[in-house]
């Protein structure tokens, strides 16, 4: 090797060293976004624009007698008022889950129209589009909307609306009854938990929860009438699913609507569908002949962005003399709102399923649910979407028959943990479990959260007339799986390479570690990759972001579409370098003759195509590949979380004063990152157990509507966290990621309420409904006294 070969060599392992795979890279649009340079869909402004408004339902339930818009078509600046009769040409907004009943027929639902024309349906069910010269005439004129609404009774709880009698919602859907969902075999169950020595039965329910991004959200529709194509600029979660589902909506061909999205300020799922707002800008647009624009205010996101959880059920244990496992049952109501949503039967149906069994040997898994429709805002995918809920329904079970049969908790966790060696597992879910050392995981999680020292924390909490409290959470998810995803590599004229990608960043920093993929695989310079992921029009699939899949998806189709830019260039490189093909090896961004120091850089090699190099009659001609990668498997991450809470008796206030989190997450790409997630999860599983909730009074009125009414958590009530990751890289895809965006959610929910109960079981409480606030802890302290 002589001095040349040598020091390229070098210099490429150290760029490795820096930005290869498994390093803390700072997140590339960082610099852009803190400088306040984001572009996100309000700060698009098209030329000629008009502005939309909706006029919403201040009743939950109701005949639509007339809408009266004479009014508001005289105001200012008014070009248009539409109502469902404006909008009958098109489709409504579906789910398409090929979900069954427990007798096979399939789910009971009808598409929702994107203006009710009949019945309103919850506060906030959109009736009116207004659209304006100005956003402050369209407000305007939307006020002057008068809308006779006939009030029909609401019901809010989807184990009310279940009963006979109940307000029918959908005439088409009796009973309120979307879907009777059941798993498993329910003789054995039976049998097992007549035979069981000890039975635990704890009813949780997973309250209603507001999505609450930090960017509401936005879009502007154009029609261009000469080509007949649609364009939607919006926030989303991928553009090419969300293309699919308006092209099915407008009735158009796949290539006559493109959806167009930048920078995107937190989702959680709440983005990934169509929206009804999107078909009345998109009409608007075609019908004025120019783009028109429409931003929700916050008050409007707390009615019209979906919510999430909003599951009622009972979870049940059997267990053996010793407190093994036999049985798991979950049973009980899943509310949909007042329409069935994308995705809102799945969660607590398929994937609780999925999740419930966690890391525990359960020999028999029995879910029995039951969707239901309510007068409230339509359920969807929230970050875990199942999974955390899955979670705390095992773990919380753990805790409480732990101590209803007298065995240490620590100890029954370990008794029923898989062990590695049973690898690879098949659960009672149905899922195969790949890989996992969920004893080993365990042990290093209670000593790295120093659990041998928390006794002496809980006398100096004792000394300053605090309850103290350690919990124990532990999850394994499994993550989305089922779609294709694009890897297109593009070696552009100013030298840099483009990855192009389906998946979506919105949030989670997806520039950086893709980057990192493809460095690792082609050498090629960090800071000359970029990304693209938010036009459609540039996409021949895409899975889009959500279910923790994208390190995944997108870090598979990289990987391959990689080895197709190696096996091009090494034709490329032989006539370049004048050799047989056969000899070309490839190694750090280079490509070298075996067994000589002749080479050309990868780099270099694009450089001279674009100068011209032409190539022989059958070659490739470019570097480029546009790439496809099948279906990718979903992967188990999973962990061990614990926490200290600390309990003010006298107030009832509770903080999470200690935390820690070890997980295995496969192939870290970037531990910076990771760790970022993890943050951010583990902060909206504790506002869900101490502070968030929707609360409807009996009218169906949101009493939760805006920040003064909704508890979220905020810095003061996160606590300082330490994560490690104790990964065990998966076979089940080339890059050896499990996936880890809703993980901390998913830890972070049960292992917080399970330290809170384990704070007050001094005083004798040892269960709680969340959210956990200070007035629910007092009272169940002084019940408590009471019952004493």
């Amino acid at each position: 090797m002589d001095e040349r070969t040598r020091d390229a060599t070098q210099q490429a392992n150290l760029a490795l060293t820096k930005f290869g795979v498994g390093q803390s890279v700072p997140r590339k649009e960082d610099p852009t976004l803190v400088s306040g340079q984001g572009r996100y869909t309000d700060d698009v402004n098209l030329p000629g624009q008009a502005y939309a408004a909706i006029v919403r339902s201040r009743d939950a339930h109701g005949v639509i007698r007339s809408i009266d818009t004479q009014a508001a078509r005289a105001m200012p600046g008014v070009l248009a008022v539409y109502t469902a009769g404006d909008l009958k040409a098109y489709g409504g907004l579906k789910c398409n889950l090929p979900l069954k009943n427990r007798d096979g027929t399939p789910l009971r639902y009808t598409p929702r129209p994107a203006l009710a024309g009949d019945k309103v349906r919850f506060v906030g069910d959109p009736v009116a589009c207004v659209v304006a010269e100005t956003a402050g005439q369209a407000k305007d004129a939307a006020e002057a909307v008068m809308i006779d609404i006939e009030p029909l009774p609401a019901v809010t709880d989807a184990r009310k609306a279940a009963e006979p009698g109940a307000p029918l919602i959908w005439d088409e859907v009796p009973g309120n009854l979307v879907l009777d969902y059941h798993y498993g075999d329910a003789d054995k169950v039976k049998a097992a938990f007549d035979g069981a020595a000890h039975v635990v039965a704890l009813p949780i329910v997973n309250q209603k929860l507001v999505v609450a991004s930090i960017e509401p959200r936005s879009a502007i529709g154009e029609y261009d009438k000469t080509n007949e194509k649609w364009t939607l600029h919006s926030c989303s979660q991928g553009v090419f699913g969300l293309k699919n589902m308006l092209k099915d909506i407008l009735g158009a061909p796949a290539d006559k609507v493109r959806v167009l999205t930048g920078n995107v300020g937190g989702s959680f799922g709440m983005k990934a569908a169509a929206y009804p707002e999107y078909v009345c800008i998109l009409h608007a647009a075609r019908d004025l002949g120019r783009p028109v624009k429409w931003t929700d205010e916050r008050s409007g996101s707390f009615m019209s962005d979906h919510h999430g959880r909003d599951f009622d059920m009972t979870v049940e244990g059997a267990f053996d003399e010793r407190g093994v496992i036999k049985a798991v049952r979950l049973s009980g109501f899943g509310g949909l709102g007042g329409f069935v949503s994308a995705f809102g039967p799945l969660l607590p149906t398929v994937n609780v399923t999925k999740n419930v069994n966690s890391m525990y040997r359960t020999p028999l898994l029995e879910v029995a649910t039951k969707c239901v429709l309510t007068n409230t805002t339509h359920v969807s995918a929230y970050r875990g979407a199942g999974r955390p809920e899955g979670a705390l329904y095992m773990d919380r079970l753990i805790d409480y028959a732990a101590t209803k049969i007298g065995i240490d908790r620590f100890t029954l966790r370990k008794r029923n943990f898989i062990k590695p060696k049973e690898m690879p597992f098949k659960a009672a879910s149905g899922m195969d479990y790949d890989s996992g050392d969920f004893p080993g995981l365990f042990d290093e999680a209670l000593k790295l959260a120093d659990v041998e020292g928390f006794k002496a924390r809980k006398r100096e909490s004792r000394k300053a007339g605090k309850l103290r409290g350690l919990g124990v959470g532990c999850y394994l998810e499994t993550t989305a799986s089922g779609t294709t995803e694009m890897g297109g590599i593009r070696f552009n004229d100013d030298g840099t390479v483009t990855i192009v990608t389906g998946t979506l960043d919105y949030g989670q920093g997806h520039a950086t570690p893709f980057a990192q993929v493809l460095h690792d695989r082609l050498g090629i310079p960090f800071d000359k990759i970029t990304l693209l992921q938010g036009d459609s029009d540039q996409l021949v699939t895409g899975g889009g972001t959500g279910g923790s899949r994208s390190a995944m998806l997108s870090g598979t189709a990289i990987v391959e579409a990689s080895a197709k830019v190696v096996e091009n260039g090494k034709q490329i490189a032989a006539h370049a370098l004048e050799a047989s093909a056969g000899d070309i090896e490839f190694e750090n961004g280079r490509f070298v003759i075996a067994g000589t120091d002749r080479a050309v850089g990868i780099m270099d090699l694009a450089k001279r195509l674009r100068e011209g190099m032409t190539m022989p009659v059958g070659a490739p001609a470019t570097l480029d590949v546009t790439h496809v990668t099948q279906a990718v498997p979903g992967t188990f991450p999973n962990g061990i979380h614990v926490a200290e809470v600390e309990v003010d008796p006298d107030t009832g206030g509770a903080q999470v004063v200690k935390y820690t989190a070890v997980n295995d997450f496969g192939t870290v790409l970037n531990p910076m990152l990771v760790e970022g997630q993890i943050h951010g999860g583990v902060v909206q599983g504790l506002g869900q157990a101490l502070f968030e909730g929707v609360i409807y009074d009996d009218d169906g009125q949101l009493l939760t509507g805006s920040f003064q009414d909704y508890a979220m958590p905020r810095a003061h009530n996160t606590p300082a966290m330490t994560v490690a990751n104790r990964g065990i890289p998966t076979k089940l895809n080339p890059v050896g990621a499990k996936g880890c965006g809703e993980a901390g959610c998913s830890g972070g929910l049960p292992t917080v309420m399970n330290a809170l109960v384990d704070a007050l079981s001094e005083a004798g409480v040892h269960d709680i409904a969340m959210p956990a606030t200070p007035a629910r802890i007092w009272q169940a302290l002084q019940d408590a006294k009471t019952a004493h």
